[in-house]
């Protein structure tokens, strides 16, 4: 498997103020640590040979020549110990000014010199005192520590080993700006973008620049990596945390903690493929090429490193159920918020069709208790009484006790016009009528109390009828559309793997839970009870949460209790919502989805083998129901992955398999 993550670090080395030889061997120790750590791109603070607050020795020669001569002594040494490219901050002197500037170098070489672009000069920073900005330039190359090498803001250092890395610099202010270079370095190419700072620490102020790195990784659909300068700074007037960050697309990976005295490295994985694909799909980043007002020409200097391998254990956290926060606040506010959204969207659907009567399955299961949920608060924003709500049980030959019985408390205690209708004889007829005989049992002869009979001492093995199935899914379907105006109840993940019967339980005038994943539906059942509702109705809903998931279409178990395992069926919903959101969010390879899984921990609990069988089916369902996705029902969209075939995925019915099945089996 081609890997796609660049291992990136930001490194803030101990200093002293205005001693480059001690501060250059600060910075060697940490390039020989990042070595030990595979990283392949190292950025250290603003005048890191220096220090920032070195003012005005900036203008003194003996300072410039021992910071040049220090930068000589780092590339002599890096070539022996440091394998791949580093960015460290140092003062530099062309054409007569001194430049505030970022040295990338690879195994000795020096690759280019960046300048700061934008000089701040208010409040406590003086910075045009003592450097020249970088459009004052009048040179383009540059002759320093004995190599020559291009200089200038139009630089951008693409590697030739790692695919899509392709380096862009900025100094400290320029991140504050409205327009910074990092945005015009992304617009031309960068994915990968790097700051050299050096921030003092203010009440609040390391919130902020952690909202600006997140929020430029974001806009800029890029990696970020942010250095700023450590304690060792002069404290005459301020003081310095050596704040690092590594951002990605809007996350923060890693975070540094500040104040540290000695070295200190903060790595992560940066997913390059992750980038690349939000760059594929974002049409109007790509539309920006074209703009004459951003477009630059820019200078490309290519460089080469070791080829990086998929690493063993990744720098960044692999959330095993990416769908679910494992914070338990923002769990909650995101359970809100959804909850909410899933009513708005309802709520415009029924007032703009004159607030009618509606119908809705309730089975005492997961689904059609987070719909009824929403359609009670729908219809008490709208001022309905939820009398108007004509929900429907519909017991049939696999209904066990307990989800009915779950199912009439919901109705009675929520106060709707509830009924319960049992489907069997209804289906019994029309399997009749069909000429089926269900497991191989035929009709002429029986009735439905003789059928039900031979149904429940079924044996395992002969439990498989899909007609059978379906002739209940779609009875109950048929009751609900010729009650009312129908609230569908199914969620993402079933639509993902088509385990739900067409013109039946996917079918419906509206659905809330249309974008909600399986994992995902029974936190927000659990929230429901705990923020939302108290007494029986709480019990209730908690029980339904601790309900094994079940279609409950296949006859009863001798002991009264399911006879059919959704999961043991098709596996692991958390797998699957696992495989869905890397497949369909970040467009992820089977190979590498196989491996996230590994790095998420799934190794723990399911084999090798359990997760390649698990991911192939997810890929074979998922390839082969597409048709059932391509008539999706109207609901709202709550997430980054969707299905809807109007919006986030279209997808050609009869599309194959076969590169992805074939990629699962060559998976290590």
């Amino acid at each position: 498997m081609t890997p796609s993550f660049l291992r990136v670090a930001a490194g803030v080395p101990e200093l002293r103020v205005a001693d480059p030889k001690f501060n250059a061997e600060r910075t060697l120790d940490l390039l020989r640590e990042a070595e030990e750590k595979q990283v392949r791109l190292i950025v250290f603070p603003e005048c890191g040979l220096t220090g920032y607050t070195c003012h005005d020795l900036f203008h003194q020669p003996t300072l410039l020549a021992a910071t040049e001569a220090a930068l000589e002594t780092l590339l002599s040494a890096a070539d022996l110990c440091y394998s791949g490219v580093g960015v460290v901050g140092l003062p530099v002197v062309l054409d007569g000014m001194v430049f505030n500037c970022a040295a990338v170098f690879r195994s000795g070489k020096l690759l280019g010199v960046v300048p700061k672009s934008y000089l701040p000069n208010y409040k406590e920073f003086y910075d045009a005192r003592y450097f020249a900005p970088a459009r004052n330039a009048l040179s383009n190359t540059i002759r320093l520590a004995g190599q020559s090498a291009p200089f200038g803001t139009d630089i951008l250092f693409e590697s030739e080993t790692d695919a899509g890395f392709v380096l862009g610099v900025e100094i400290c202010e320029d991140l504050w700006m409205p327009v910074s270079p990092s945005s015009l370095q992304a617009v031309n190419g960068a994915t990968v973008l790097v700051n050299l700072s050096a921030s003092n620490e203010t009440i609040g102020k390391s919130w902020y620049r952690r909202q600006l790195v997140a929020s430029q990784s974001s806009k800029c659909l890029a990696g970020y990596v942010y250095t700023s300068s450590g304690v060792g700074e002069s404290t005459t007037d301020l003081v310095f945390g050596g704040h690092a960050m590594v951002g990605e697309l809007g996350n923060i990976l890693a975070e540094s903690k500040r104040f540290q005295r000695a070295n200190s490295l903060t790595v992560a994985d940066l997913d390059l493929q992750r980038i690349e694909h939000d760059r594929m799909i974002g049409n109007s980043v790509n539309d920006l090429h074209a703009d004459p007002e951003l477009k630059r020409t820019f200078r490309r200097v290519k460089f080469q490193t070791p080829a990086s391998a998929f690493p063993t254990k990744l720098e960044r956290f692999i959330d095993p159920h990416p769908f679910v926060p494992s914070d338990p606040f923002t769990l909650r506010e995101r359970c809100e918020e959804i909850f909410l959204t899933q009513v708005a969207g309802l709520s415009k659907r029924l007032e703009h069709i004159g607030k009618p009567a509606v119908s809705i399955g309730v089975s005492g299961g997961l689904d059609s208790t987070l719909a009824l949920l929403v359609l009670c608060k729908t219809f008490d924003d709208l001022g309905v009484p939820r009398e108007k709500i004509r929900a429907l049980t519909m017991p049939g030959f696999g209904t066990t006790g307990r989800t009915k019985g779950n199912a009439h408390v919901l109705m009675k205690t929520l106060g709707l016009s509830a009924r319960e209708v049992d489907i069997r004889q209804l289906c019994f007829d029309e399997m009749k009528a069909l000429s089926h005989a269900p497991f191989g049992i035929p009709l002429e002869h029986e009735t439905l109390d003789t059928l039900s009979g031979k149904l429940r001492n079924l044996h395992a093995d002969a439990r498989n009828d899909l007609t059978f199935e379906n002739v209940q899914a779609r009875a109950r379907t048929n009751l609900l559309m010729n009650t009312a105006f129908v609230i569908g109840t199914g969620d993402l993940s079933e639509l993902a793997l088509g385990w739900c019967t067409y013109n039946a339980d996917h079918i419906s005038m509206y659905n809330p839970n249309v974008s909600i994943p399986k994992t995902l539906v029974k936190f927000l059942v659990r929230w429901a009870a705990e923020n939302e509702f108290d007494g029986e109705v709480r019990s209730t809903l908690l029980d339904v949460v601790e309900t094994e998931i079940s279609p409950e279409l296949l006859p009863t178990a001798a002991d009264g209790g399911a006879g059919q395992s959704t999961e043991g069926t098709i596996g692991p919903y958390e797998l699957h919502d696992f495989f869905l959101y890397h497949f369909l969010r970040w467009g992820s390879p089977p190979e590498k989805i196989l491996a996230l899984a590994r790095q998420a921990k799934f190794d723990r609990y399911y084999s090798p083998a359990d997760l390649r069988k698990w991911l192939t089916m997810f890929l074979k369902r998922f390839f082969t129901n597409q048709f059932k996705r391509s008539c999706l029902p109207d609901g709202p969209k709550v997430g980054s992955v969707s299905l809807s075939p109007r919006g986030d995925w279209r997808m050609p019915s009869d599309a194959v398999a076969r590169a992805w099945l074939e990629a699962v089996e060559r998976a290590p």
